[in-house]
């Protein structure tokens, strides 16, 4: 059996403040670093053995990853980072309060942008010093790689071909791999191995924090997929993602 263990960084400054992170590069919260201090145990008392691991370059990912990996005695292992495993990019929105942001746009506008699979909010200006192509560590990609904004759709795009050439290979060889990544990136991951429709991802919410555990066959048949927490508990953190944006 063949398993792949996504987790969603822990809890963020700007997911406490209820601010659109996207590409911007905040660290975790003490409750966040605490999320991946429990996630790194769970894993260790499941006796989980990963020989390589995958991450974004933002801090907030690559932190949790960190904390798991000491907490199970792994930080030994291989670990490779990647843009295209960034959180979407969120464009304007980046930086705003999503309730502030409901209320002005409106619920339903807010959920496209957020949540919908090809409606990206509008792109940040290329002259604004937020841009990525600004940032030293996106330097070496072509201008067309780097966003102003993007959809569900545009970050599928960028994930995928990682996944097909780095990912997916690694696990047919280790048989466990683990990703440390973000809301967006790692629904798209989902929405590929689940074949979840585009209207039915809208309703996909990862909580921080807690391992999501995909068990194929020797075939590389998706079996079994799980979240590594009590079915009460994971309903009140999924339900709380959902009412993030709304008004209140």
């Amino acid at each position: 059996m063949k398993k792949l263990v996504l987790i969603r960084h822990g809890e963020s400054l700007w997911n406490k403040e209820n601010r659109f992170t996207g590409w911007t590069d905040v660290d975790l919260t003490p409750r966040g670093i605490e999320e991946a201090h429990e996630a790194g145990k769970k894993l260790k008392e499941l006796g989980f053995q990963f020989r390589v691991a995958y991450t974004s370059v933002l801090k907030r990912a690559i932190r949790t990853l960190w904390v798991i990996l000491d907490d199970m005695d792994l930080m030994w292992i291989p670990v490779h980072r990647t843009w295209r495993l960034n959180e979407k990019h969120y464009g304007m929105l980046q930086g705003l309060n999503k309730v502030e942001t409901a209320e002005k746009y409106g619920d339903e506008q807010v959920f496209l942008w957020r949540r919908s699979y090809d409606i990206p909010p509008t792109a940040l200006d290329e002259n604004d010093p937020r841009h990525p192509k600004y940032d030293p560590r996106y330097k070496d990609l072509k201008p067309e790689e780097i966003p102003g904004t993007e959809a569900l759709k545009n970050t599928i795009e960028r994930m995928l071909p990682f996944w097909e050439n780095e990912i997916r290979p690694a696990l047919i060889k280790h048989n466990e791999v683990l990703v440390v990544a973000h809301g967006n990136s790692l629904r798209g991951v989902v929405k590929v191995l689940k074949n979840i429709s585009d209207q039915d991802i809208l309703e996909m919410n990862i909580p921080t924090g807690i391992p999501y555990v995909f068990e194929f066959d020797e075939n590389m048949n998706l079996v079994k997929d799980e979240f590594l927490a009590d079915p009460e508990t994971l309903k009140k953190l999924m339900d709380a993602i959902a009412a993030q944006a709304k008004k209140k």
